[in-house]
């Protein structure tokens, strides 16, 4: 039976790597050895960039969806918002189409600047190449690093794993490779053929961007306090004044609406995942109505732009895990669906990173070493900027500042206060997963969070045990399970990452 799936296995990668159907992942996915060397780094580059939206973005936030508690489904007990031992990636998830879709353009990006003598694509190709890595071991911990597709040598379908921490260590090395080699003299511009789809080439804003996801990736070492990892506010306060300077710094992909699938947003009704989010969350609508947590509630501006009115009226979510409730007898439509809103209409973009992130990254790190005043002014930066992208009027976002302002101030800035702000900021992002993990769920931290209804109580049986990575897929434990770590659900699912255990 391993021969049969194995060899099936490799029939199938053959065919996914020679082919070049139209699919939606199919976007200069090839990693075969005529392609590496007959194109030209300026015609790889806009693939590279996309397929981190298709095949990273998008499948890590479809994992997380139940847990994360931004959306729900439509019916009760769903396996994903459970947490069912069925919660595994499967063929459709993060793991295969991180390894199989998306890095591997990276790293023939990488190949072809240094076969054309053309360091500003060998730097974009580690900055994606970063954030692919350290998106898919935020969401399994221990992941294939060195030993995955190069570009240059034979694929390897039996690859060592390597510790979360290895793997961190070098994320940020190559972050930092990227960030001297950018701007270094370069036979092809980044744009020569108008793939850079985030910049246009302008190799500054690569170079924030760099040093963005350095302070992303650094701060989730919040509970790190010794050895050579340790938490360092300092260094994280550091990549944040040399990143993202503002909303015209936004990393994003944009759509354009049309009748095709992947030219809608995936979440978009007709997008190529607009199945997966039928509802908004309760946990989310509710936020939204009294974001500041204030003891008279105090709705958020965007509770209107981010949330659609419910055919009946009034703004409601669904609980997570319990679908539309059974007395509902008008097929939802008390409930607020997940399509529709500011950032799930067809032509909404894709964040990778945006400037609210990193002012509230910032944010965090201040108030970690006693910094009130700053961790306060960045805080107020990043919901400016947030409320600005959202196309919030000038009066909304003066009004609720200046509410801030009046009920919390910098003498009553909390980790709350930000968390929150970063959850409504990464809607569908599949870093809401690394805070809330960070944060151990905690109800002080996201007020009025829960575990989902009717959640298996198998595997989390008490009220205080919360998911905390997902399960490797089925064809890598197929393959590779003399070398992958242990795959068992109730290990898999309960086992806190690397990061998430203080030391």
């Amino acid at each position: 039976m391993k021969y049969l799936k194995y060899t099936t296995f490799i029939l199938l990668v053959s065919i996914v790597f020679l082919s070049c159907s139209e699919d939606y992942f199919d976007v200069n996915s090839s990693v075969t050895a005529p392609t590496t060397q007959s194109l030209e780094p300026q015609y790889r580059i806009k693939g590279a960039i996309e397929n981190m939206f298709t095949g990273v973005i998008y499948r890590g936030s479809r994992e997380v969806l139940g847990i994360t508690q931004h959306g729900a489904q439509n019916v009760a007990n769903y396996y994903s918002e459970t947490w069912s031992s069925f919660l595994t990636t499967g063929s459709y998830f993060l793991w295969q189409n991180a390894y199989v879709y998306s890095l591997p353009n990276t790293a023939d990006l990488i190949v072809l600047g240094e076969k054309h003598n053309s360091p500003n694509f060998i730097a974009v190709g580690k900055i994606l190449r970063a954030y692919g890595f350290g998106t898919t071991t935020d969401q399994y911990g221990d992941i294939v690093f060195t030993e995955t597709y190069d570009g240059v040598s034979s694929l390897n379908l039996t690859p060592e794993f390597e510790t979360q921490k290895a793997v961190y260590q070098g994320i940020i090395e190559m972050l930092d490779e990227a960030i001297a080699q950018i701007n270094q003299p370069s036979n092809i511009e980044l744009n020569a053929n108008g793939g850079d789809v985030f910049y246009n080439g302008n190799k500054e804003q690569w170079t924030r961007l760099a040093y963005a996801l350095k302070a992303r990736y650094l701060n989730h070492l919040s509970k790190k306090s010794s050895g050579d990892m340790a938490y360092d506010a300092d260094a994280i306060i550091e990549a944040c004044s040399k990143a993202l300077q503002s909303n015209a710094d936004n990393a994003f992909r944009s759509y354009g609406g049309g009748e095709a699938e992947n030219d809608r947003q995936p979440y978009a009704t007709g997008g190529y995942g607009s199945s997966r989010v039928d509802y908004f969350s309760h946990f989310f609508v509710e936020l939204l109505k009294n974001s500041l947590d204030l003891d008279t509630p105090y709705e958020d501006p965007r509770l209107k732009i981010i949330i659609p009115e419910a055919v009946n009226g009034g703004y409601q979510g669904v609980r997570t895990g319990e679908g539309p409730l059974p007395n509902n007898t008008d097929g939802g439509d008390n409930y607020s669906v997940g399509n529709g809103g500011f950032y799930t209409s067809p032509t909404a973009p894709t964040y990778l990173m945006t400037y609210s992130e990193v002012k509230y990254i910032e944010a965090e790190a201040r108030l970690r070493k006693g910094d009130n005043s700053g961790a306060y002014t960045a805080l107020k930066a990043g919901i400016q900027a947030d409320f600005e992208k959202a196309e919030a009027t000038g009066t909304e976002t003066a009004a609720y500042l200046a509410k801030m302002d009046a009920e919390v101030g910098e003498a009553g800035i909390t980790l709350s206060h930000i968390m929150i702000q970063k959850y409504i900021t990464l809607l569908f992002d599949p870093e809401t997963w690394v805070d809330m993990r960070r944060m151990d769920y905690s109800n002080t931290i996201y007020p009025g969070l829960e575990r989902p209804i009717n959640v298996n109580l198998a595997i989390f049986p008490g009220e205080n045990d919360w998911i905390q990575a997902m399960v490797y897929e089925y064809n890598e434990e197929d393959r590779n399970y003399e070398n992958m770590p242990d795959n068992t659900a109730n290990v898999r699912l309960t086992t806190p990452l690397w990061w998430n255990v203080a030391e």
